[in-house]
């Protein structure tokens, strides 16, 4: 490491350490805001969350949470749920192959999401509306009113697939003042950004809003494309708009309704990997596969060097991914004449989500492996209807709800691999040099002479087709239909025992029913899989025989030895999933019923206004489901290992944690200091993993995962007139549990600590507010977060590890008292911090390892208005 680089990290760190120990809730980040001429309470006691589907004081509520205000997430320059990160300690976002695949962690627990048969672990609920994946969180949120993020599992008032926590995402409603905003933001990467809004009041009991963005971007990763025919130069571009309407109505004094319609669109191209390690497969010359990838693409087709973060990626096939969010919801409260006044909620809520991504499967500039981005061939689709009721009330000693949750979900995918010309001469020959080198080197001492030259022929010596024919096509094109059937009864009941001690009981009922049905097809015949398979000793014989190797002449025992070993071997390569003509022409029909409960039971004592100490209990549930990938393996079972027979059955259970949890609220300062810190210890069962071995996606249940530590925050509005300190810690020892697991790939898993789970995640900001006259005002925020180490990849291989890192945002604003104008200098990754977001095995590139990348530093200017 350079002295440069190691002087930015000290720098970034010391200020994490100044702020202290706790990234903390800052709702009252505006109230203390009088420059603004709001008539607010100005003390941070002030603050106020629905964490329990109810409003509460932030310090009255016995659940770890971190509440994050519009002014905050302005002044870091967060838009979306990956973005926020830098603001929680303990949470990770990533993304892999697309923006569709975006995946959140608490406490080192969530699910990777290549694969949108799987549930989240951690829920994104928008606006009372839970969204099927975290992907859908990945974009414009708007104008968020605030952003809690609730640590833990939280299935008992948000349901299932909330195990680890959830992102409760609440925007600004309509309100009764005419205002008009807009923003203009010009940044480097030619970054052209807009958005505009406009509240007005329809009448005394009506309001609506309308809120609209549009965002450009050049992309930030350089492609070298060899012959193509990809023409985009550039990855990890940015092209989006958003558009978000609220309609609110208050007919009476004790009912509103609120619509809400929303439509987000992105057309990108997203996201190309890179090389971060390079080594000698065993059986072949160093650096094979590199070599013969260049001979193919006709010049460089795979870095040269490793050197991840010169931002060059190699891709001949387009990343061009196409993503449409819309969906309309309506939410209804009625305080009714019923259970002394008891409050009725309902909301309702339609959406459709649908994403189209290009994939160039071999990360290189030869036409190996790839996916069109075609709707025929590579989609993804979500329609969910969703109905929540719940009845809230209170007695003198009892705060009460009860519920009821219905979702009903399709999901569509088409799932493809084309494979190029490349793809048979590049596998051939690396395949018949490692088989045909070993060969020669048992059985030259025999006086035996194998012909090794020309490997790329090998394959087609076995199949007997000739070359060039084996493979090239469309060679997988499947359908998966899955429908989702969620129903849920529930309550949440706090029972004041006395002035001091509250205990709270919370029980879920869940049924749940998933039905899929899948149809693949090989529309190329897989002639070469095909082929081998007929008889794979024969055809292997008879390649090796052609090769200089007198097979029949050899003593039984050898040939059974060379043949029991090779041909297996080759048949394996040659019918890997895309190109497996098992699966050509299978329909298979799945179904699971799932009845299963979660609860809570927590007791809080507050001993006296400033202290208060809780103890909670919880069970946690996500769901099962189906992996909607082409699945093989040695005995036609999931559990099975390596192979090419398919499998039917693609099931995995669904996952339960209970979690356990010793926490304290205690506020200083005249209201003005809050000091926040839990213990927790978290024990999951049959945690949904879903690994990518090489070739594709394998879910397993692992039997036991233990998550375990402490989570600090804190908030300080200082003394200092214009000054708020907030930061906070956490430190998260989430391992595997000891069980040895069937895969041979995952066999680094047992008792060592997660992937994607740091140890410690410390997160602070420094907000300071100034005057300048009357009517003047500068505003300065920066705000970091250090992550220790810990390995991005799912099999803990160890060329996945990423080293402790700190990432800074920064913003500079200057502009009026009254907010009708600000003029804000910005930096995102300010010190240009170098880090992978996921690393994983270079498909077919054996002794190679790629990963996605954290972004650069980014900076530009933007304007704000106001009137």
């Amino acid at each position: 490491m350079d002295s440069s680089r190691l002087d930015r990290k000290i720098l970034v760190l010391a200020v994490v350490a100044v702020l202290g120990a706790g990234l903390a809730p800052a709702h009252a980040q505006q109230a203390a805001d009088p420059a603004a001429g709001e008539d607010e309470a100005t003390t941070l006691s002030a603050i106020t969350v629905t964490a329990q589907k109810r409003e509460e004081a932030l310090q009255d509520v016995p659940i770890a949470i971190t509440v994050l205000p519009e002014q905050l997430l302005q002044d870091t320059g967060v838009r979306d749920i990956k973005d926020m990160q830098l603001l929680v300690p303990g949470l990770t976002v990533t993304s892999t192959q697309s923006a569709v695949q975006t995946t959140a962690r608490i406490r080192g627990i969530g699910t990777v999401g290549d694969n949108p048969g799987l549930e989240s672990s951690v829920g994104v609920v928008i606006d009372g509306v839970y969204r099927p994946r975290n992907g859908v969180g990945f974009g414009d949120l708007g104008q968020i009113e605030r952003i809690e993020v609730l640590k833990g599992p939280q299935g008992t008032v948000f349901g299932k697939n909330t195990s680890a926590g959830v992102i409760n995402v609440v925007t600004r409603r309509p309100h009764y003042t005419t205002e008009v905003e807009g923003e203009l933001t010009v940044g480097n990467y030619d970054a052209l950004g807009a958005s505009a809004s406009l509240n007005t009041p329809l009448g005394d009991n009506a309001a609506f809003s309308v809120y609209a963005a549009k965002r450009k971007r050049d992309g930030h990763m350089e492609v070298r494309t060899g012959a193509g025919p990809r023409r985009e130069t550039e990855d990890y571009d940015q092209n989006f708009h958003s558009l978000r309407g609220q309609l609110l109505l208050e007919p009476t004094d004790d009912l509103d309704i609120n619509f809400i319609a929303d439509f987000t669109s992105r057309e990108e191209n997203c996201c190309t990997g890179v090389t971060i390690v390079r080594e000698n497969t065993p059986g072949l010359p160093f650096n094979a596969p590199m070599q013969v990838i260049n001979a193919l693409a006709g010049g460089e087709g795979v870095s040269p060097a490793v050197d991840p973060f010169a931002r060059v990626a190699y891709s001949n096939r387009g990343t061009e991914q196409d993503i449409k969010d819309k969906g309309i919801s309506a939410e209804l409260d009625w305080a009714t004449p019923w259970f002394g006044g008891a409050d009725l909620t309902s909301i309702t809520a339609v959406r459709d989500w649908q994403a189209i991504n290009g994939l160039d499967f071999d990360f290189s500039a030869a036409d190996v492996l790839y996916r069109a981005p075609d709707p025929d061939e590579s989609f993804t689709g979500f329609e969910t209807f969703s109905q929540e009721f719940r009845l809230t009330g209170s007695t003198a000693s009892v705060d009460w709800m009860v519920g009821m949750f219905y979702a009903d979900e399709d999901l569509d995918r088409h799932d493809s691999y084309r494979i190029g010309a490349a793809y048979e001469p590049y596998l051939s020959t690396l395949v018949g040099s490692q088989v045909l080198g070993g060969l020669a080197a048992q059985l030259g001492p025999m006086g035996i002479t194998v012909d090794q030259s020309n490997p790329a022929l090998f394959f087609s010596q076995v199949s007997g087709q000739p070359f060039g024919g084996n493979f090239a096509g469309l060679g997988a094109l499947d359908r998966y239909d899955q429908n989702s059937r969620s129903f849920a009864l529930f309550t949440n009941n706090t029972w004041h025992a006395t002035d001091a001690l509250d205990l709270t009981l919370g029980l879920r009922a869940t049924r749940e029913n998933k039905t899929l049905d899948s149809i693949y097809s090989n529309p190329n015949g897989s002639v070469g899989c095909g082929s081998v398979l007929a008889n794979p000793a024969g055809r292997v014989a008879a390649a090796l025989m052609a090769r200089g190797v007198p097979i029949t002449a050899l003593p039984p025992a050898v040939q059974a030895q060379i043949l029991g070993a090779v041909a297996p071997q080759v048949a394996g390569y040659m019918c890997l999933p895309w190109a497996n003509a098992l699966h050509n022409g299978r329909v298979t029909h799945q179904e699971r019923d799932e009845d299963e409960w979660s609860g809570t039971l927590k007791a809080a004592y507050r001993w006296n206004e400033q202290v208060m100490t809780y103890l909670s209990a919880a069970r946690g549930y996500k769901a099962g489901g189906f992996n909607l990938d082409r699945v093989q393996s040695s005995n036609g079972m999931s559990s099975g290992t390596a192979g090419i027979a398919p499998v039917d059955d693609t099931s995995f259970p669904g996952e339960f944690v209970d979690s356990y949890e010793l926490g304290a609220r205690t506020t200083w300062a005249d209201g003005n200091l809050l000091l926040n810190a839990t213990l927790f210890h978290q024990t999951y069962t049959d945690f949904q993993l879903n690994s990518f071995l090489g070739t594709s996606f394998v879910v397993r249940a692992i039997p036991e995962v233990v998550s375990q530590g402490v989570d600090a925050e804190a908030i300080w509005q200082t003394g200092i007139e214009g000054l708020l300190l907030q930061g906070g810690v956490m430190y998260a020892d989430t391992r595997y549990g000891d069980e040895t697991l069937p895969d041979a790939d995952l066999a680094l898993l047992p008792g060592s600590r997660a992937s994607f789970a740091p140890l410690w995640s410390t997160s602070g900001s420094l907000t300071y507010e100034h005057g300048f006259g009357a009517d003047l005002l500068a505003r300065f925020n920066i705000g970091a977060k250090y992550t220790s180490d810990s390995n991005t990849g799912s099999d803990l291989d160890p060329q996945k590890a990423q080293a402790a890192y700190t990432v800074a945002n920064a913003r500079l604003g200057f502009g009026a008292r009254d907010r009708s104008w600000m003029l804000e200098l910005w930096a995102d990754n300010l010190t240009d911090e170098e880090y992978i977001q996921v690393g994983f095995d270079a498909p077919l590139q054996a002794g190679a390892w790629n990963a996605f990348l954290g972004a650069p530093r980014t900076y530009g200017v933007t304007l704000r208005v106001r009137y």
